[in-house]
């Protein structure tokens, strides 16, 4: 079933072409990987997929539905960004936590987040730190904890791992892949070769804001 579908989307900033007719499919259960050349327009890509910006021209879908039809806040409790610089709210570590439930109008659900924790390799005391005293690799994880505290449909990923070690890379990578064969559809921009290929069954990639290439790896 196809989930997400590009069709001839264009995107200008400042009068320059940032992507240019971009026509893909992405089905539900995918995991793809998204890779070009720095400045080929990936992350705008990932940024149209969950309208944090608006396409110039073309149509974009979720779930055959135009993304211009649906809330946007709603929208993006379904389709979830990560950044690859982590934009953490408030003054604690809790205070980002908890702001997925206080959307949604739910009590913080402290089992859930310990479990987060745990599998992310992260110490359950972190939950009282102030955030401007975590590690890059600290602040990541958090903000993917914070994504995945309520399993979103697509999650979308702009290099989460660059920020980390080899150890808290792999945690990560497992932690995605098996959010990905619980259901979750993932696209992932990564600069690594092997990681690229490692978990994804679909390789797309970005070259000078066009597609290049869209390769089914399994």
């Amino acid at each position: 079933m196809t989930l997400l579908s590009f069709e001839h989307v264009s995107y200008f900033k400042n009068d320059k072409q940032i992507l240019s007719d971009l026509s893909i499919e992405i089905s539900t259960g995918d995991f793809v990987s998204v890779v070009g050349p720095s400045g080929s327009g990936k992350s705008t890509f990932l940024k149209l997929c969950c309208h944090l910006l608006s396409a110039t021209s073309g149509a974009i879908s979720f779930k055959g539905k135009s993304l211009m039809d649906y809330n946007p806040v709603d929208l993006r409790k379904n389709i979830v960004y990560c950044f690859q610089t982590p934009y953490l709210l408030g003054d604690t570590v809790l205070d980002n936590i908890n702001f997925p439930y206080v959307i949604r109008n739910k009590e913080l659900d402290l089992e859930t987040v310990e479990e987060l924790f745990s599998s992310l390799n992260l110490n359950f005391d972190c939950l009282h730190k102030q955030v401007h005293n975590l590690s890059g690799g600290e602040k990541q994880r958090i903000a993917l904890i914070r994504a995945l505290l309520f399993k979103p449909e697509v999650l979308l990923l702009d290099e989460v791992t660059s920020a980390l070690d080899v150890k808290n890379s792999i945690i990560v990578e497992n932690a995605i892949q098996s959010l990905n064969q619980a259901g979750t559809t993932i696209l992932w921009i990564t600069h690594n070769p092997e990681q690229s290929r490692k978990f994804a069954n679909k390789l797309v990639t970005i070259e000078s804001g066009s597609i290049k290439s869209l390769e089914a790896l399994r």
